[in-house]
């Protein structure tokens, strides 16, 4: 891509012109593709977009040729814990509860609140250089994390990870993080409410949850049903499914995100559609972990928005949302024997618009239109395998890799131009998190932080 600039003082002048490229379009479950379009950018907004030309380049401070590129919206992780970067491969070729009693949860005991940080900005660069934009974080530490957000220049919906073991006062810490960080980062950065899941936050726990999220106006973002055994175990301990535990607490009258629900039930699906909550789909690691996969097809027919995510590296091992999205769609076909299920204009529909939903933006992220933010993506077309282009749409879903990520913005900010980092130094962060390596790999099952019984 060519990039020319115009040195003027001029602050009437719109920021930046974006020539000639494709848009993606994705709404309804269908996609088109409007080729030879001008995107014009003003105070981090998208002020208009038409056929090139239309624009006088003379507005602006800034010029961009994007003559065969891809413009897209950014990537939204529905549900992510993207410090847990920093204990990437050690948690390999093992079941769900061996992952989290003698691995994961032992593994976090070591964790402090520096790694924290260089741990977001890790995984911040490898989500930038992958198209992806904003994040809904689940994890600990946050303030740190929301530093390390402010720094790279994306956006986040964070949630300050807690359990019930706890106790209330562990709740209200979280809660006053989410009260002062809530529009951080010049409002890059929103914030949830994160407890754990049903099976590690019992019903009191849960309907004080409800309580914060009522007095501050916040949603709740949360794991659910994350396998049919967590479900069937939740009906014989409590007669309720965990979807129905939350109900029951008052949880999904406030904005929820319910990550995997791969053990939701027919009720459960008619739950969440009442409410309107939406669930976060990570299909890796489903497939890593033998979970099973969410029935996101009969969840959409029923109104429940589902949105795209990663889940964490140690059990993702990327954090590549064009690798997640490919499995979702193919995950989807299988499941339903159908090749037919989970089409192109379904997938992309649900990695944009209905992404953006879930993570609570729905009228500001996810589609290239005058008015919404300026958060996109530039992709090139011409690598070997998107070639020849007879289907864009599934070159993108099937074919297209986080390489081809030419350039990345957010709030009309370049972070990415021409695959390099201009807000993050890639070198620094690798090393700092190299220097910790040997203290955070130590594993010690007696020293977990919370035990996993479903």
């Amino acid at each position: 891509m060519a990039f020319y600039y115009r040195n003027t003082e001029e602050s009437s002048l719109n920021d930046l012109l974006l020539q000639d490229c494709t848009v993606l379009q994705a709404h309804d479950d269908q996609v088109d593709f409007l080729s030879h379009r001008d995107i014009l950018v003003h105070e981090g907004k998208i002020e208009a977009l038409e056929p090139t030309g239309e624009i006088s380049p003379g507005q602006c401070k800034e010029l961009v040729e994007a003559r065969g590129q891809l413009a897209m919206p950014g990537f939204i992780n529905c549900h992510a814990h993207v410090p847990m970067v920093i204990f990437r491969g050690l948690a390999e070729d093992v079941n769900l509860e061996d992952w989290f009693n003698e691995y994961m949860w032992p593994l976090e005991s070591n964790l402090q609140p520096e790694d924290v940080y260089w741990g977001m900005l890790l995984g911040l660069a490898e989500m930038i250089e992958a198209g992806v934009t904003s994040v809904a974080d689940h994890y600990f530490h946050m303030d740190r994390a929301a530093q390390a957000v402010a720094e790279a220049g994306t956006r986040a919906a964070l949630g300050w990870a807690v359990f019930g073991s706890g106790g209330l006062d562990g709740l209200e810490a979280t809660a006053r993080f989410a009260e002062r960080y809530q529009g951080a980062a010049n409002g890059r950065i929103t914030t949830w409410l994160a407890p754990h899941a049903p099976y590690t936050c019992d019903q009191t726990f849960l309907k004080e949850t409800a309580g914060w999220a009522e007095r501050l106006g916040l949603g709740v973002h949360i794991h659910a049903a994350e396998t049919a055994e967590q479900t069937q175990v939740s009906l014989e301990k409590h007669g309720k499914t965990p979807i129905q535990q939350l109900e029951a607490a008052g949880i999904l009258d406030h904005p929820c995100i319910v990550a995997h629900a791969c053990g939701a039930t027919d009720d459960d699906i008619r739950i969440l559609a009442k409410h309107g909550t939406g669930v976060a789909h990570a299909p890796k690691t489903y497939l890593k972990l033998a979970m099973g996969t969410a029935p996101i097809l009969a969840m959409r027919q029923a109104g429940v928005p589902v949105g795209l995510a990663s889940d964490g590296a140690v059990s993702n091992n990327t954090l590549d949302l064009f690798e997640s999205m490919r499995l979702m769609a193919m995950t989807q076909k299988q499941q339903t024997k159908s090749a037919e299920s989970m089409n192109l204009g379904q997938t992309l529909t649900i990695a944009t618009r209905e992404s953006a939903t879930v993570y609570g933006l729905g009228d500001e992220l996810g589609h290239l239109a005058p008015g919404r933010d300026a958060d996109l993506i530039l992709v090139n077309t011409d690598g070997l395998h998107m070639q020849p282009p007879h289907n864009l749409a599934a070159n993108l879903v099937y074919s297209a890799r986080a390489s081809d990520v030419d350039s990345v913005m957010v709030a009309g900010r370049w972070l990415m131009r021409a695959r390099k980092l201009l807000t993050l130094n890639k070198a620094e962060i690798v090393e700092q998190v190299g220097q910790s390596m040997r203290r955070l790999a130590q594993r010690v099952p007696q020293k977990r932080i919370q035990l996993y019984q479903p």
